[in-house]
């Protein structure tokens, strides 16, 4: 067992602190990455608050993780000692199922979380990101291309391939029209990423106050949609909206700025039921669907293509003693647009 350094939530009302753990040892399959960068997410703040009501304490959060190997076992063959390496949301999941499907392993029993959950054997305890080291089964870390700083290439583990999934699924590119609700963490990774695959790309927003970054970023049109006139403007228009808002929203009316056969996926989760009245969906044999990260395959086919297309996320870099002030931050959406922890300030 290796001794390990990072922040942990003892309860669901008290701050991260500092919070020292040994690390699992590493098997023959496994990796050892010295992490560099953790990115913030919403969800860490769910779960480190217990908000969804399965939280397990200590807990050290944290999936958006970048860093480099430092040690490799004996059956790693995609990895060396140096390489960039990163770890999403989940480190392992069932290999045994009936079910089993690599293109959906995110859906299907067995997956186990970066943290908050317990490894395969059901008793270890599983740490996340805010932290200096993490040890990986080969088949669950990824490869962070060279051209990519690392930094800013830590929150793709989540937000990017959270935004890269449903624009593939749903077939994002020239000819498609695709309008991303929110100008957040998340909306604003679908911007970059519906951009350079060639959609045309709207962001639909509260207010026009994040209007120049959401042009300069790759979209090509900005609505508020404070202002009852733009659901007139653009109805019936776009083939894919993907709504990155865990806010209560008129779905009926979202609904109606759908071409017919068009989708509406919610990425973000609203705390109460969404109320969807029949004639939203009937007439236009729209759709409305949800989405979830991806596969590690996928993962890795998202971080290809920014590689190839110079995409990261827009961050604000932070210490580690920073971390709760953060937290207070990402609820009142005081950050453009994801904050990712320097583990040198460990």
């Amino acid at each position: 067992m290796a001794l390990a350094r990072g922040y942990a939530a003892t309860d669901a009302s008290k701050p991260l602190q500092p919070f020292s753990f040994e690390r699992r040892e590493p098997n023959d399959d496994d990796i050892v990455i010295d992490i560099k960068f953790s990115g913030i997410c919403h969800s860490d703040i769910h779960q480190v608050r217990n908000e969804w009501g399965n939280s397990s304490y200590p807990m050290v959060p944290g999936h958006e993780i970048a860093g480099i190997v430092t040690a490799v076992g004996s059956k790693v063959t995609k990895f060396k000692v140096g390489d960039r390496a990163g770890v999403g949301c989940f480190v392992n999941s069932c290999t045994q199922c009936a079910t089993r499907d690599l293109d959906l392993e995110h859906y299907m029993p067995g997956l186990i979380g970066t943290y908050n959950a317990f490894e395969a054997d059901g008793v270890t305890p599983t740490y996340g990101g805010y932290s200096d080291s993490i040890v990986v089964k080969e088949g669950y870390a990824l490869s962070i291309p060279e051209n990519l700083p690392l930094d800013a290439s830590a929150p793709l583990l989540c937000a990017g391939i959270t935004l890269y999934s449903p624009l593939v699924h749903w077939k994002a590119g020239p000819g498609k029209k695709v309008a991303i609700v929110g100008m957040g963490g998340l909306g604003h990774m679908g911007v970059k990423l519906a951009h350079a695959m060639g959609a045309d790309v709207t962001v639909l927003s509260q207010s026009l106050s994040k209007k120049e970054d959401g042009l300069k970023l790759g979209a090509d049109h900005y609505y508020a949609t404070s202002d009852a006139e733009t659901f007139k403007t653009l109805a019936g228009t776009f083939d894919l909206i993907l709504c990155t808002v865990s806010a209560e929203i008129d779905w009926n009316a979202y609904l109606g700025l759908l071409k017919v056969d068009g989708s509406l996926v919610l990425l973000g989760i609203p705390e109460n039921a969404v109320p969807v009245h029949a004639f939203s969906l009937v007439p236009g044999r729209k759709n409305i669907s949800g989405s979830m990260i991806g596969s590690i395959k996928e993962t890795q086919e998202m971080l290809d293509f920014c590689g190839k297309h110079n995409i990261v996320s827009e961050i604000e870099l932070i210490r580690m003693d920073q971390v709760n002030e953060a937290y207070e931050r990402v609820i009142k959406s005081d950050v453009r647009y994801r904050f990712v922890i320097d583990m040198a300030t460990l």
